[in-house]
This record gives structure tokens, sequence and C-alpha cells, in this order.
């Protein structure tokens, strides 16, 4: 099996550590490792196979004195914005954690189970989506396919280890001069996330909206609200959909289970949903709480839980370093057998399914047409019979009266008549 060189650049961070342990879990093939950072974090050790690594200084030169094949980066968008271009000279292919290349029309971003063939479109810049575009993604995409998507609106709940070691450190020290955040986050939930643009989003917002968009490659519409929250890890999402077309809830629960990456939890009998003590450590992203939302016609509520610094950071961009060389990780292996075992759900006859009920309920509403048609006809028949009769009181009375008159008429001529006879005599 060929092996590659990889490099981790932020690996002193939350992320990056992450990296390190998803490689040597995912057992990619890895032959040389090469870990860098900022100054103050050169020299440090991370151990990578039972073998220790020391951080190194990143530095222009870190990729052209070093062959590396891919560069796993997640050190925010400035070093990335700066060394991405450098490292993908180098013939090394980037897979960007930071929001620096997202919207860029010409670097993909690629979630493997949705849009696995955007990432053969690189030009050595690959990029990460968000981690709560991530776990939406996938639970929005097969739904988005079956019923075609109006609208989202979603509101996220996420935990501090989306802000790095600092926001960990600001919610354990319980301190009221916070080091991360503005305001103290133990006990509190702060409803902004990033700067707040002039619309009056923060660019974590615009990044959900956004990006959901480019991996659908489809303009669908998005409004969110994003909420740090005092929890360590994993992010929560209320998502709320309204869809173009009609949808049963069966269909949608087969959808979800068929779905790659997603996992169902949803049982109200057991008061048993997602929650981020279920998704911590875990690849999966976990939906629940699946009902209609009955304030629109074909709208949908779901709860979405998943760990952000697996898939919806770290995981992903092994991931698709793994799409890029062919490889599925014995991870992935259990989990597509995992899947394979599970009754496979054939969405055309869900659809056929549901063209029966659309039939079904054409029928039915034709049968309530003639219905109305027929007692509308049965009014209109029972008011022209009502008015012929009235009509025909009318003519009898008219002729009544008519005739009253003729009478009267011929008696006052037979009066005169008689008059005159009597003068004459």
């Amino acid at each position: 099996m060929k092996r590659y060189n990889v490099a981790i650049v932020g690996a002193s961070g939350l992320i990056g550590h992450k990296f390190v342990e998803i490689l040597e879990e995912r057992e990619f093939p890895v032959s040389k490792l090469f870990l860098f950072a900022s100054e103050k974090s050169a020299g440090k050790k991370i151990i990578f196979r039972e073998k220790e690594y020391y951080i190194q200084e990143l530095d222009i030169d870190s990729f052209k004195k070093n062959k590396i094949d891919f560069a796993l980066f997640s050190a925010g968008a400035k070093v990335s914005q700066k060394f991405a271009p450098i490292a993908s000279c180098s013939h090394c292919v980037v897979i960007d954690n930071s929001s620096a290349w997202r919207m860029n029309k010409s670097v993909p971003l690629v979630v493997p189970e949705i849009n696995p063939k955007d990432a053969f479109k690189h030009k050595n810049i690959i990029s990460n989506p968000n981690c709560s575009t991530i776990q939406a993604a996938l639970v929005l995409k097969p739904l988005h396919d079956a019923y075609k998507i109006k609208r989202v609106v979603m509101s996220t709940y996420q935990a501090v280890s989306g802000a790095g070691n600092l926001g960990i450190e600001d919610l354990e020290s319980k301190d009221n001069t916070p080091k991360k955040f503005r305001y103290p986050i133990y006990n509190n939930c702060i409803p902004q996330i990033d700067v707040f643009n002039e619309n009056g989003y923060t660019k974590e917002e615009i990044k959900l909206m956004n990006e959901i968009q480019k991996i659908f490659n489809d303009s669908i519409k998005v409004t969110a609200t994003a909420v740090r929250v005092p929890i360590k890890n994993c992010h929560s999402e209320s998502i709320n959909i309204e869809f173009e077309k009609p949808f049963d809830i069966g269909n949608i629960i087969a959808l979800l289970e068929k779905a790659p990456g997603v996992k169902i939890i949803d049982n109200i009998n057991q008061e048993r949903y997602p929650m981020p003590i279920i998704a911590d450590g875990k690849d999966e992203v976990f939906v629940g709480r699946i009902r209609r939302d009955f304030t629109v016609d074909n709208g949908l509520n779901l709860w979405v839980v998943a760990d952000n610094i697996r898939k919806g950071a770290a995981t992903n961009a092994v991931q698709i370093a793994e799409l890029l060389i062919g490889q599925t990780s014995k991870t992935s292996k259990n989990t597509d057998n995992k899947d394979k075992s599970k009754e496979k759900i054939n969405l055309s006859k869900i659809k056929k399914d549901e063209k029966k009920d659309d039939k079904k309920d054409n029928k039915v509403q034709k049968s309530k047409k003639d219905t109305k048609d027929k007692e509308k006809k049965n009014n209109e028949d029972n008011k022209n019979k009502s008015d012929a009769k009235k009509n025909s009181k009318k003519d009898t009375k008219r002729y009544e009266d008519k005739r009253e008159e003729n009478k009267k008429t011929t008696k006052i001529k037979q009066q005169k008549t008689r008059k005159q006879e009597n003068k004459k005599k």
C-alpha cells in the first residue's frame, strides 16, 4: 500500500490534536508526519502510533524543504490565507478547516457523504465546511433530494470546544474575567458567535446560510441564529424545514435511517433523543424529535446533535483525504457493513407510494368536487322549480284578475245598453 507524507498545521490546537488521533484511529497510510504550529508551540511533543513527534515552527520554507502530500490546516483563516497557497504550489493538497477558502468559487467545499465528486475538482486546496454546517447538511441532503427544501430555519446551540482550548478554559474555570468570550460562559448563553455584520447577523450565521447552498449547489433559503452554550463539546441544532412537496413522516424516518453518517434516536415513549453526552466522541450525526410542523404546509421539525471536533472538523477532513487516495478506513468499513445489514429502503418505492397516495387524494378530491357539483345542480334545479311554481302562481293570479276585470267591463256595458233601451221606450 502506498504511504503518504502528511502535515498538520495548527498541531498544538484542539483540532490539531484530534487530526493526529483520527489519522491513527482510521489507519490512514502515513509515511512521515510533520507537525507545524506557531513559534510558542515549537518543541512540544505529540505521540502518534507510539512514536514521539515534535512540533516545528511554521514558516514559508516548511513545505518547500519537505515533500508533503497532504496538509491538514486548522490554525485560523489568516494562517490559511498565507500558507495554503505556498503549500499548494509545492504540490501538496491542502484540506483547510478555516473559513478562508470556503466561499472561493475555485475551491471545493466538501462533505464526503454528500458531494464526494467535488473533491476531485480541487486545485490543491479543499475546504472543510463549518462544523454546524456539516451536521445539518448530512441530515438535510436526503430530505432535499426527496421533497425539495423551500426554506430552513436553524437555531444552533454550540459548545465551547468550537472556540478552542481557551473556550474550554473559560467554561471550566468559571471565571468572571473570560479569556476567550466577551462574557462569562459558565451558567450563561451568549447569542453571538464571531463578529456581527451590518445586516445584524454574525459571521457564524452567514457561514451556515451560504455553505449549505454551496454544498447542495442549490439556492435553498436558510436563516440561522447561533448561540454559544455552556457545554464542553458537541453542537446541537433545532432545525425547522418547509418542503415544496407533501411528505409522510414514515418516509422521512426511512430516508434518515438510510442516510450515511446519520443515526436516529427518537422514542418519545422512552424519552430518548439526541444529546451531547450521547454524541461526544462519535462520528455519527444524531437526529431525533422528528415531528410535523402544523403551522405551515409541508413543515418538519428536527433536533440534530454531533461532535463538532470529530465529524464537525477532524474526521471530515481525514475522510476527504481518504476519498482522494481511494481508501476506506477500517472504521468506515465497519460502518458500511452495519449500514448494509440494515433493511434497504427503496427511494423509488417511497415516491411510488406517494404517487399512489396522491392518486387516492385526487380521487377523493374529485369525488368531493363531483358531490359539490351535484349538490349545486340540485340546488339550482330546486330553485328553478321553486321559481317556476312562483311564476305559475303569479300567472294564475294575473289570469283571474284579468277575468274579473273582463266581467266587470261586460257588466258595465250591459247596464249601459239597458239604460239606452229604457230611454227609447
